[in-house]
């Protein structure tokens, strides 16, 4: 009976055994079923379902060309990514051997990539074309996937490339309005979420896609006209090449709307190959970016503040004796003209006394704090120097203008600022100052973004000229500046025999001495020249079309660097324009 006894007993124990096991088995199950369902439906999720970026597409980039006419300067092609996730990839070496087959590139740094299963997403490749793409879609590889993205291209090749800007690897804008509007051109990236299979392929019929449209960017309009951005691009290279100097640059405005419809440099690059640029100060756009001091241009908006302010006229006449002493410097002319000069003839000389002699009458006769807080408000609170324009550029610089309080803004500083050296401007500060006093008194914000266009290529909005501040000077003032501009260009018989009969088109030159990075010292070496001018108006009482700036920074001719090389090139531009816009000689 024992033994039969032990083996009812083993058996027994067994089946209480089994029973144990089974009731920890069902209760294990329902464990994991109920409370670890949560737990274990992600762990799941989390191999096959993923979140991919659906890119927006980029707004296209236009140009005014002509008269109702825009054309775009920049455009969107498809180029592809490749990527993959290194847990699905199931042979490495096999697979890298396969892209290299189709693209090219290193297997070792493939395969290494591919067989790295700690990460998640790995670029392989970036911009295929459409051929490559098919070639690897055809292959079918575990793991590996092709995102389309958007490349930007020129129709216009580097026409324009740094008020443009590029968008770099990584999608974002870079100087320019590209980078100025970034988030406006940019748009908002849509998500996806996709169960995927085995390979890493979106299941789009899996009830658990999340769909997240994206947003493209928007399609603007610059202000430019894209004929006038390469005539001025052909006249700075060709005048600059003509002073054999190296670098300069070039802007055209509207006086009437603030609207710029130009702007050139040189030294330029092609922003389609933009990563081959290796001295990256090139990206600036020099027109907002470059600080200079700008010479004798500024006595136009000098002689202007003195006769709005009523202390001078055209007629005013000073004993002009070749030189002045200011706080033991002495200031004197570079032309030879002594003896009673009138204000006409200080702009037509560019006589250093002369606006020395205007800064005096605004203090009532000398030089004080009352003639230097005078001009400091003109010059600042009614011209806008010593801040940013707010135009639609990265980069734009706020110059440099002494305040009469602060140690520096003494006598011979606001002396010097008179004729424009001891201060620091870019070039469209000055041409903004300048269309607001021959348009009659409206300074209006510089303007490039000129409206939006829809996928059609129909403008669909149009950004208003935007006035910061009105009469700035009166209109009477405005009439005898232009007139007085316009008998200063006369004045310069070079300048006439290039300049288109009958037109009334005014201006004055610029030769602004610089530093001597030595001594610390102004120097005659290398000077900057500079012509600041307009035309296509109806005589003095009415606005003209356009405002030229143009500068050149190292001119090797003899002679004035603004009369002899930056002259010329207004001349070019300004007689371009009067052909192109048809207009008829006022007198």
């Amino acid at each position: 009976m024992k033994p039969q006894s032990a083996i009812t007993n083993r058996i027994k124990i067994l089946f209480i055994l089994m029973a144990v096991f089974g009731v920890i088995f069902i209760v294990r199950l329902f464990y994991l079923q109920v409370f670890e369902y949560n737990y274990y439906q992600n762990q799941a999720a989390a191999q096959q379902l993923k979140e991919l970026t659906i890119p927006a597409t980029r707004g296209l980039i236009y140009a005014e060309n002509g008269a109702n006419s825009i054309t775009p300067m920049v455009l969107n092609q498809p180029v592809y990514t490749l990527y993959a996730d290194p847990k699905f990839v199931q042979n490495p070496p096999q697979t890298a051997a396969a892209i290299n087959k189709v693209i090219g590139g290193d297997t070792s740094t493939y395969a290494k990539l591919l067989s790295d299963t700690k990460l998640g997403y790995v670029v392989l490749a970036t911009k295929l074309n459409v051929g490559q793409y098919n070639a690897i879609n055809k292959l079918q590889l575990y793991g590996v996937g092709l995102q389309q993205v958007s490349e930007r291209v020129y129709p216009n090749g580097g026409l324009g490339s740094q008020l443009l800007g590029f968008v770099d690897a990584d999608g974002n804008g870079q100087y320019g309005v590209e980078g100025y509007l970034n988030s406006m051109l940019a748009g908002t990236n849509g998500l996806f979420k996709a169960v995927t299979d085995v390979r890493g392929i979106p299941l789009t019929t899996s009830k658990e896609d999340v769909l997240k449209p994206a947003k493209d960017g928007s399609n603007i309009l610059l202000t430019i006209d894209r004929n006038i951005q390469w005539e001025a691009e052909q006249a700075l290279a060709q005048g600059l090449k003509n002073a054999k100097a190296t670098s300069g640059g070039l802007v055209v405005m509207d006086p009437s709307t603030g609207r710029v419809l130009a702007m050139a440099n040189v030294p330029t690059y092609n922003v389609a190959n933009y990563q081959n640029v290796s001295n990256y100060s090139v990206f600036q756009n020099g027109v907002v970016s470059h600080l200079y001091e700008p010479g004798s241009d500024v006595k136009l908006l000098t002689m202007t503040a003195g006769i709005n302010q009523g202390v001078v006229t055209p007629d005013t006449t000073f004993n002009n004796t070749g030189s002045v002493s200011v706080d033991g410097y002495t200031i004197s002319n570079v032309e030879t003209h002594n003896g009673p000069t009138t204000m006409q003839v200080v702009l037509n000389l560019s006589l250093n006394t002369g606006a020395v002699y205007v800064l005096q009458q605004l203090g009532g006769g000398n030089l004080d704090l009352q003639g230097r807080n005078t001009l400091y408000q003109y010059f600042t609170q009614r011209y806008g120097f010593g801040q940013k324009t707010g135009i639609e550029q990265s980069g734009e610089e706020q110059g440099i203008i002494f305040s009469p309080t602060n140690v520096q803004g003494n006598d011979i500083r606001y002396a010097n600022m008179s004729f424009g050296q001891g201060m620091e401007a870019t070039m469209l500060q000055v041409a903004s100052a300048e269309s607001a006093i021959v348009n009659g008194g409206t300074y209006y914000q510089p303007q490039l973004l000129a409206g939006t266009v829809n996928n059609a290529g129909q403008v669909v909005t149009a950004t208003k000229p935007k006035a910061l501040r009105t009469n700035i000077i009166s209109s009477t003032t405005a009439s005898t500046m232009r007139q007085m501009a316009y008998t200063a260009l006369h004045s310069t018989t070079n300048f006439t025999s290039n300049n288109t009969a009958g037109f009334y088109t005014g201006g004055k030159t610029g030769t602004s001495q610089t530093i001597d990075p030595h001594t610390g010292q102004y120097t005659n070496n290398n000077p900057i020249g500079s012509y600041l001018g307009f035309s296509g108006g109806n005589g003095s009482n009415g606005t003209p079309k356009y405002v030229i700036m143009v500068r050149v920074d190292d001119n090797k001719l003899p002679g004035y660097a603004g009369s002899v090389a930056a002259e010329p090139i207004f001349a070019t531009m300004s007689n371009w324009l009067l052909n192109y816009y048809g207009l008829a000689p006022s007198n």
